[in-house]
């Protein structure tokens, strides 16, 4: 077949760039105008004679298509994308009054991105899921009063292609993007727990240096595609054929069941195929969910000779296990942010996860012994109430159990604002339905409004993920792997002999030199054996357990990477708030990764012990002034 219908020129061809002498700069292909020249030498090669080149030009042209597209192929690639992501703007555009003479609007955003990025670059199809983000910037003038406004009337998809348009950003210089901590929370609402006075909240501060604030739920958070055990019943529902069956037996998995049972093999297949679900869910293609949508926002690069001109967010802020996903950033994208900070979030990547919670545990009880000294009389209060419930648990109204161990969780809030503690005595004072200060019955009756508060306080129904995912965010590679309930196995290394961290003991005794430690920010296996409704039951038990016993996590941080992007400056930089007395990022842990020779050397520090690790949250507005202006050279810190 030697025709040219038969012998079309394949994408990298020459045939379909433009010539500096086509009308209006673009080629197009059959089916629609084709380019119209003067110059003999731009005609098109239609036969197959004109088509056939020597084999080493062959390979040139090969080679050069790699690095280089025409117009033509960007605009349809372009407009594939756009097909793809489905962007709309689901809701017509809110105004906010703020204050400091300050008007914003926030626009809500869906896009649709892979689940799996590697089998997109592998050209495999792959399901596809909703991620969510809203923009949030201030209103300046009359005629975008008006823009905004006139998209109320509009569909969602028309919502979207005018904003771009309106908005014409050709860079993301005037972008700021957030990363959330978790890992399974959806971020904040704009105005209804962010702030955007200009001293109200880092994202007030941070508009007065950027146009937009970018906040997006993190897939299976959120309004994104959610994570919850509803919906894993709805996506996976032979993974809960075996749940009732147990026999009583609240530690019971799926591999345990009879293999030739029907029910156990349609369950085991699940089984690996929601954890597959779920490893999708971390922070490589969080990373890549971000790049997405600011490519969405942008207008398609107009520049003519097919070069790749890196188009970074101007600053992104990432708190917490937002921060680990930062090192992510700065670690797979070749362009990260131009400034990155990061707020209690340092990733550990150079401590094992189990020596991590060995230290992690010291620290709780440091804190744990800080909440007694300022409130001593909850010694006695708290060792009545953990020997109440190691005899008699208490049934929730969510239908999860009130354990000891369960109670001592609530440890996990004594890390956060100043009011923590307080709150933390208030809870722990409407426990007891007497009155009585000086009861002397052992026995506590529990309150039914306590019981209430336990169960909105320590829900999974909306958030699974950080139990089910928690240590997977130490998981760095197959050398960091499986991390197989670090936290559990760390505790009961503490306790295997007489210690003051076996509440079973302490609860025991008449001293109030030996209080009751409690726990922090850790996920263990009992909690899917009846503590917590929402993560109980064998097909949950056993997704938690098989998460916790991968042991082929993909990596997440890259050293040398780190290293290149920071060097010198011209790529990106980074600045980091640290807090001295943080009881869920360890400070060791973290000096390790920043000191001289590691992966943050060139990460500007700021050791404080003037906040705890909710420092973000607290006094927003003062972190971020003072991380920009480290990052941007305006202040001397460290000194």
């Amino acid at each position: 077949k030697t025709g040219w219908v038969h012998n079309q020129p394949k994408e990298s061809s020459q045939f379909w760039q433009t010539s500096s002498n086509s009308v209006n700069g673009l080629g197009k292909r059959r089916g629609g105008a084709t380019n119209v020249s003067t110059n003999k030498n731009d005609e098109p090669r239609t036969g197959w004679l004109h088509n056939t080149k020597a084999p080493n030009k062959q390979q040139e042209e090969a080679q050069d298509s790699k690095s280089r597209t025409s117009p033509a192929q960007r605009l349809l690639q372009a407009a594939k994308m756009k097909q793809q992501l489905s962007h709309r703007i689901v809701s017509p555009p809110a105004f906010h009054a703020c204050g400091d003479q300050r008007q914003v609007v926030v626009t809500e955003h869906f896009i649709s991105l892979p689940l799996n990025y590697s089998k997109q670059q592998e050209e495999e199809e792959s399901p596809r899921i909703n991620v969510y983000f809203s923009i949030t910037e201030i209103v300046d003038n009359v005629e975008n009063e008006q823009f905004f406004k006139s998209l109320g009337n509009k569909s969602p998809e028309e919502r979207a292609d005018q904003y771009i348009q309106h908005a014409g950003m050709t860079t993301a210089n005037e972008m700021i993007f957030y990363l959330q901590g978790g890992p399974g929370f959806g971020c904040a609402t704009p105005t209804v727990g962010l702030s955007m006075t200009k001293s109200g909240s880092w994202a007030g501060a941070a508009l007065q240096h950027y146009k937009r604030i970018v906040l997006m739920d993190q897939r299976g958070t959120g309004r994104s595609t959610p994570v919850t055990k509803q919906t894993l019943e709805q996506q996976f529902p032979d993974l809960f054929l075996l749940d009732g069956v147990e026999d009583n037996d609240d530690t019971k998995m799926v591999r345990d069941f009879d293999e030739s049972d029907d029910a156990a093999q349609h369950a085991s297949e699940a089984l690996s195929k929601a954890t597959e679900y779920m490893t999708q869910l971390r922070a490589d293609n969080i990373v890549k969910d971000a790049e997405a949508i600011k490519d969405a926002l942008l207008l398609p690069p107009t520049d003519e000779d097919g070069e790749t001109v890196p188009r970074p967010y101007g600053a992104a802020l990432g708190q917490s296990f937002g921060g680990f996903c930062m090192m992510t950033y700065l670690s797979q994208v070749e362009h990260p942010p131009k400034l990155c900070f990061l707020t209690g979030g340092i990733a550990p990547m150079l401590t094992p996860t189990y020596d991590l919670y060995s230290g992690l545990w010291q620290r709780i009880k440091e804190r744990s012994l800080q909440y007694y000294e300022k409130y001593p009389g909850d010694i006695a209060v708290v060792k009545r109430i953990v020997k109440t419930l190691l005899t008699e648990p208490a049934t929730l109204p969510s239908g999860g159990k009130l354990t000891a161990r369960r109670f001592l969780n609530l440890g996990l809030s004594l890390g956060g604002s100043p009011s923590t503690f307080a709150s933390f005595h208030e809870l722990i004072s409407t426990a007891c339905l007497s009155s009585s200060e000086h009861d002397d019955c052992e026995k506590v009756e529990f309150t039914r409004a306590f019981l209430k508060r336990i169960d909105s306080q320590q829900s999974f129904d909306d958030h699974p993920i950080y139990f089910l995912m928690h240590e997977s965010i130490y998981g760095n590679g197959p050398e960091n792997s499986p991390t197989n309930w670090a936290a559990y196995r760390a505790y009961n290394n503490l306790v295997k002999t007489p210690s003051e961290f076996d509440y079973r003991l302490t609860c025991t005794l008449n001293s109030d030199e030996r209080p009751v430690l409690f726990f922090g920010e850790m996920v263990f296996p009992w909690m899917a054996q009846g503590d917590f409704a929402e993560v109980s039951g064998v097909g949950m038990r056993s997704l938690a357990d098989s998460l916790a016993k991968k042991d082929d996590w993909g990596p997440l941080y890259d050293a040398n990477h780190m290293r290149k992007v920071l060097q010198d400056g011209s790529i990106s930089r980074a600045a980091a708030a640290v807090y001295l007395d943080d009881m869920y990022v360890d400070f060791n842990a973290c000096m390790e990764v920043t000191k001289r020779g590691g992966p943050l050397e060139k990460c500007k520090i700021w050791v404080t012990n003037d906040y705890q690790h909710s420092g973000l949250r607290d006094d927003g507005a003062n972190i971020f002034n003072k991380l920009y202006g480290m990052a941007t050279g305006s202040i001397r810190t460290p000194s």
